[in-house]
């Protein structure tokens, strides 16, 4: 299996404070990860060393075995694309006008779009179900609809791995498994490596082949579903009592929260 992206022993953080501490970590091409934790465990701090948005205090992080700070920018940008959490934009673009952005790292200054990046904008909003919404402007859509075009915008990119900060972030059960789903046929149809922060533990149990639980800036556990989230291992993290049994769909880890009434209501056992 091809390593796309590997992390080795980095810590980083903000103005000198230390948030990611010794974490190590692979992921390999045709993965599907999900980055899951606490708030405050790392999770977003570890996503800007890997794309670059901050540089690490130690450690290495190389791309195809190459280190990525000594891939130009454009080149990095042709081969790992990024969603944020939260995409502010200010101006009233339509969404073909957004869309189009994502072939930036591919023109040169002043360049103007050529037929081949024309047919791969169309193609990110045909995987993307956003090409009938092309010459809307993007302040007026729906939050699912605004996610999924800033998604198609990154598949304009062209890259190898996609990688997205809770991208399910304020988005109702239905546009959840609307964006999971979609990311999950990039994935298994198109060859597609994603590696996702996730705060839904459900979500990522059904969706990901990989899960990496952070805790205080380090790796606390990584593995399978079934490796990872054991009870033991979100109590500990999460410090909450929680029941995982398995969904009755597909046998994956489920986990139930248990409120501080239920506790009060459980039956003792004899």
């Amino acid at each position: 299996m091809e390593t796309l992206l590997e992390i080795k022993n980095i810590c980083g953080g903000y103005s000198g404070e230390t948030v990611i501490n010794n974490v190590s970590l692979r992921i390999e091409k045709g993965d599907f990860a999900g980055i899951i934790g606490p708030n405050g465990s790392g999770k977003t701090t570890l996503l800007k060393l890997a794309t670059r948005v901050l540089m690490p205090y130690r450690g290495s992080i190389s791309l195809r075995g190459t280190p990525v700070a000594a891939i130009p920018l454009k080149a990095f940008c042709r081969e790992v694309a990024f969603v944020p959490q939260d995409t502010v934009i200010n101006f009233p673009f339509s969404v073909e006008e957004i869309v189009s952005m994502g072939r930036i790292p591919h023109l040169k200054r002043l360049q103007r779009q050529t037929q081949r990046d024309v047919a791969a904008c169309s193609h990110a909003m045909a995987m993307t179900d956003t090409a009938c919404l092309k010459d809307k402007m993007v302040n007026e859509l729906s939050s699912g609809e605004r996610q999924r075009v800033v998604i198609a915008r990154a598949l304009a990119q062209e890259p190898l791995l996609l990688l997205l900060d809770e991208p399910t972030s304020h988005l109702d059960i239905g546009h959840q498994i609307q964006i999971m789903d979609m990311l999950r046929t990039l994935n298994k149809d198109k060859g597609l490596t994603i590696a996702m922060i996730l705060h839904d533990l459900n979500l990522a149990s059904e969706y990901c082949n990989k899960l990496i639980l952070l805790d205080k800036g380090t790796v606390y556990a990584q593995g399978s579903a079934e490796q990872v989230l054991t009870y033991q291992n979100i109590e500990s993290v999460y410090h909450t009592v929680v029941v995982v049994s398995n969904n009755p769909i597909n046998s994956k880890p489920y986990v139930i929260l248990v409120s501080r009434e239920a506790k009060k209501c459980r039956p003792h056992s004899t």
